[in-house]
């Protein structure tokens, strides 16, 4: 039963994961501009930054829309398989869950923020005014 339910969600991703992909592209917004030094400035904000993901998650796809659409430079990770990235993501925020925003501050700590929502509440906390 439980190599069946694998099977299933497997060919489920493999299906709808292309769909999801051109949904995003599809409906990428436009991105806010800003004035030269005032993007310059949430650019070297967004260093601190990094987007734990896989490719065709339908809440990590939200995640990148909200990205695009604040013109935001973060670096996205793709954790889905098994490396060094996903250990890093687990080492780090205790679970694989995605998306998962690594936040690092200037000490070199670093918070992980799971959840598509509070992501995408944090950003347009942190970068809409700025």
């Amino acid at each position: 039963m439980k190599t069946f339910i694998r099977f299933f969600f497997r060919t489920l991703r493999v299906v709808l994961g292309p769909v999801v992909l051109l949904k995003e592209t599809l409906t990428r917004p436009k991105g806010v501009v800003r004035i030269q030094a005032a993007q310059d400035k949430v650019n070297r904000q967004c260093k601190s930054l990094a987007l734990y993901q896989y490719k065709t998650c339908p809440f990590c796809s939200k995640v990148r829309q909200e990205i695009s659409r604040l013109s935001l430079n973060i670096k996205r990770i793709d954790a889905q398989h098994e490396g060094p990235d996903r250990q890093e993501l687990l080492k780090g925020g205790g679970q694989t869950k995605v998306p998962c925003l690594r936040i690092t501050d200037k000490s070199g700590k670093s918070q992980w923020l799971y959840d598509s929502g509070k992501i995408i509440d944090y950003l347009q906390g942190r970068f809409v005014d700025a």
